[in-house]
């Protein structure tokens, strides 16, 4: 990847496409959902359930901790 990105790339001409730079995610409440989505990933982690922002669910296989230690 090139960044930043070129002025010509296709992707700035589409209508469907938001293009934001790493520094949009520094704010207050961007931060604050950034914890708590951690948090429940977390929870569920440990309750034996799959993170719900676990990307690639279909290779994880979660198991309660009390079976895996």
């Amino acid at each position: 990847e090139q960044e930043p990105i070129p002025v010509d790339n296709p992707l700035l001409k589409l209508d469907n496409v938001v293009v934001a730079p790493h520094i949009s995610s520094a704010s207050y409440e961007t931060r604050s959902k950034m914890a708590e989505m951690v948090a429940e990933n977390l929870v569920a982690f440990f309750e034996g359930r799959k993170p719900p922002n676990l990307v690639n669910p279909e290779v994880v296989k979660v198991r309660p901790l009390s079976k895996q230690f």
